[in-house]
């Protein structure tokens, strides 16, 4: 069975850092693209990074140069570095798994879309204050 648990959420001042880990159990992911999305309230979940198996990284304009996602395929981790936050960064984060398809030869971009992901953790709270 396939589990996601995040970590690292909080409390943090405006212009401040936070580290957000994603720990993958219940099979190997080396041809999976791992992504993280947010969702705060009234509002529908948005990308915010995705990693491919290879470590080809993709982020969402609002967070471009602030955020760096990375992964460890040996420890089934992924990571997320989120510098200098706002408050429009406030919300719960989720980590998710995307499966690459098999045959794919060149280099995969993990989608966009919420629900085209195939297995979800249960999201970390991260609010930023001003």
């Amino acid at each position: 069975q396939v589990q996601l648990v995040e970590s690292g959420g909080g409390l943090v001042q405006a212009g401040g850092s936070l580290r957000l880990s994603c720990a993958a159990s219940g099979r190997t992911f080396n041809r999976h693209a791992m992504g993280w999305f947010r969702q705060s309230p009234r509002k529908e979940r948005e990308f915010v990074s995705a990693i491919n198996h290879s470590g080809g990284t993709y982020y969402s304009d609002s967070v471009k140069g602030r955020f760096t996602i990375s992964r460890d395929n040996a420890k089934n981790m992924m990571y997320l570095q989120m510098n200098s936050l706002g408050p429009e960064d406030t919300a719960v984060y989720y980590c998710a798994v995307i499966t690459e398809p098999p045959e794919y030869s060149g280099t995969y971009v993990p989608s966009r879309l919420w629900n085209e992901y195939d297995y979800w953790g249960q999201g970390t709270q991260v609010t930023v204050s001003s």
